[in-house]
């Protein structure tokens, strides 16, 4: 029986992840590692005015590292946030003059709030949200695409959308409208990249037991009838969602989405929608 280890399927390449400090971010920086990928691992770590629910530290961030390493593989972190284009860059090209390449960027770092219709909407809501979701999606990319183009090995540019990208719900549609943007973004990067045999595709989860969803607020939103309501009280309204009899994913559920769109397996994908949605598209 042959004794050699198997190949992972990113091994050799270099992702660079946003909001990695913890949820989605992180199941992504570690399935990554865990295929073989070094990893430039980034996250603001702080709060964000607008958003109701406590956001990741720099311990949240200094543990995704830890869980890299303990794949073998090299990390890079740093504290960021994805509106601030010059620091992006900066943090992206010493990533890269580190770990010597740039393969895959995963525009995952977002944020999330609701309750109020767009009539009723604050205006710094609404640019916030718009600021970071979309504009900071933006950002990261054009952060990381040269060294792709530069290195000339293709690579997959992945973003972060939701459901809430593909159909609409009420009560927040700042955020309907930021991952829907996402979208186009995705299909204009694909369009532009294509050449230099770079993809460009976006998941779109339901919900996902992370903390955006798994947090107080969130639980208010969803059961304004009860006093403090938990997970328990908002699985059955989650399910109703989903034609799979299910109330959420879980984060990992996302990152092989993502390992696959990173891999070469899907080397000739691109401009792809891709849903992991327990069926909520189909309702």
């Amino acid at each position: 029986m042959s004794t050699e280890r198997t190949r992972g399927r990113v091994e050799g390449k270099v992702a660079f992840i946003t909001g990695a400090a913890r949820g989605q971010g992180r199941s992504h920086a570690v399935r990554l590692a865990s295929e073989g990928a070094d990893i430039i691992a980034v996250d603001l770590c702080g709060p964000v005015d607008t958003v109701p629910y406590a956001l990741a530290t720099p311990d949240d961030l200094a543990e995704t590292a830890e869980l890299v390493k303990a794949h073998n593989r090299r990390v890079v972190t740093a504290q960021v946030d994805v509106r601030d284009y010059a620091r992006l860059k900066g943090i992206v090209d010493d990533g890269v003059e580190q770990l010597g390449r740039l393969d895959i960027v995963v525009a995952n770092a977002g944020i999330g709030n609701g309750g109020q219709s767009l009539e009723e909407l604050d205006e710094d809501v609404w640019q916030t949200m718009l600021d970071v979701n979309l504009t900071g999606v933006w950002k990261t990319v054009k952060a990381g695409v040269s060294h792709l183009v530069a290195g000339g090995n293709g690579g997959s540019v992945i973003l972060t959308s939701s459901v809430a990208g593909l159909k609409a719900y009420p009560l927040m549609g700042q955020y309907v409208a930021a991952k829907h943007g996402i979208v186009g973004l995705m299909r204009s990067f694909a369009v532009e990249l294509g050449q230099h045999m770079i993809r460009a595709n976006s998941v779109h989860p339901t919900h996902c037991a992370t903390p955006m969803v798994m947090n107080d607020e969130t639980f208010g939103l969803f059961r304004p009838d009860l006093d403090n309501p938990g997970p328990d009280d908002i699985a059955p309204i989650c399910q109703m969602f989903h034609t799979m009899p299910k109330p959420w994913v879980e984060a990992q559920d996302i990152s092989n989405a993502v390992l696959f769109l990173a891999s070469d397996e899907s080397r000739y994908i691109t401009g792809v929608s891709l849903p992991v949605d327990l069926g909520s598209c189909l309702k």
